[in-house]
C-alpha cells in the first residue's frame, strides 16, 4: 500500500487538526511522505482558506516540523491554489491547481459549498442547464495548470460532488463526457499527474473517487498519470482507501503512483 499523501489540510484553514497532529498521525501510519497543501489565500473569500498572515505562519511551522522529525518523516510544504487564487511569493515544494468556483461577473459561484448552492447557481446562471454548468467548469479545469503552475491536477471532477447516482445531472451525457475529455486532453500536454482522490468518499459525499472511473481509463488511454490522494481534512482520513484505489489504479495499467517531486 502507497504511504504517502500530499492533499492534507490543517486547522490553518479547513481542516480539523493541527500541523502536528497530523505529522504524529502520520508516523503513526507508517507514512513514508506526507504533504500539506493548505487552501491559498482567495481575496474574495476567506471561509475556507488560510490568510495571508496565517500562510506565513504555515510556512514557517512546516519548515520547523520538517527538521523535527526528519529522522521519522519526510515533510513537504504545499499549497493548495485554486483557479482564482493569489499567487503565493514564497517557493514551495509543489502546488495543487484546484477549480472550486465559476466566475460569473463579479460573482464568484462556489462549486462545492453545498448541493442547494450549486443548483441554485444553475439555475440563475445556466437556465437550469446543468451541462451548460459542466461546460463552463471542465473549460477552467483545462487551463488549471496552466493558471496556477501546479504539479498535480487536483479533484478533476469536483462537480459530481453532490452528484451521487447521478441524481442532478447524467455523467454519461454526451455533452459531459466531451467537456471533461476535452479538459483531459488540455492537461495531458503538461505532464502532470491527475490525483485519484478519495476525500469526497471519506466525509461522506461520494462512493468513488475523483476522476470517476470513465474517465481514470480515459487518461489510462492517453498515457496520463496518476497519484493517489486523500484530500485530508481530518488527520484519522490520511490515505483513505488507498489499498483499494492503488488495486484499481493497476489493474487499468497504471504503474507508478508516486509523486515524482520536479521542483
Amino acid at each position: 500500500m502507497i504511504l504517502e499523501d500530499f492533499h492534507v489540510h490543517s486547522t490553518y484553514c479547513d481542516g480539523k487538526n493541527t500541523l502536528e497532529e497530523t505529522v504524529r498521525a502520520a508516523i503513526d501510519l507508517k507514512m513514508t511522505r506526507i504533504g500539506f497543501s493548505g487552501h491559498a489565500y482567495t481575496s474574495f473569500d476567506d471561509t475556507y482558506c488560510m490568510t495571508l498572515d496565517d500562510t506565513q505562519k504555515y510556512f514557517a511551522e512546516i519548515e520547523e516540523l520538517k527538521e523535527k522529525y526528519r529522522d521519522k518523516i519526510q515533510i513537504l510544504c504545499g499549497l493548495e491554489m485554486d483557479y482564482f487564487s493569489d499567487t503565493p511569493h514564497i517557493k514551495t515544494d509543489y502546488l495543487i491547481g484546484s477549480v472550486h468556483y465559476l466566475k460569473q461577473g463579479e460573482i464568484y459561484c462556489e462549486i462545492d459549498r453545498s448541493e442547494e448552492n450549486m443548483c441554485s447557481d444553475v439555475e440563475r446562471f445556466y437556465g437550469g442547464d446543468f451541462y451548460a454548468y459542466a461546460e463552463a467548469y471542465f473549460a477552467l479545469v483545462g487551463d488549471v495548470i496552466k493558471k496556477t503552475n501546479g504539479d498535480i491536477i487536483g479533484h478533476f471532477d469536483l462537480i459530481t460532488k453532490y452528484n451521487e447516482g447521478n441524481k442532478l445531472f447524467d455523467t454519461s451525457n454526451p455533452r459531459y463526457v466531451a467537456a471533461a475529455k476535452s479538459a483531459i486532453d488540455k492537461l495531458l500536454t503538461f505532464g502532470k499527474p491527475f490525483e485519484i482522490n478519495t476525500g469526497a468518499i471519506s466525509r461522506g459525499y461520494r462512493t468513488e473517487a475523483y476522476p470517476e472511473i470513465q474517465f481514470l481509463k480515459y487518461i489510462k488511454e492517453k498515457d496520463g498519470s496518476v497519484i493517489l490522494s486523500g484530500d485530508t481534512h481530518a488527520a484519522e482520513n490520511l490515505c483513505f482507501r488507498f489499498d483499494e484505489y492503488e488495486r484499481i489504479a493497476k489493474e487499468m495499467g497504471f504503474e507508478d503512483l508516486f509523486f515524482q517531486l520536479n521542483k
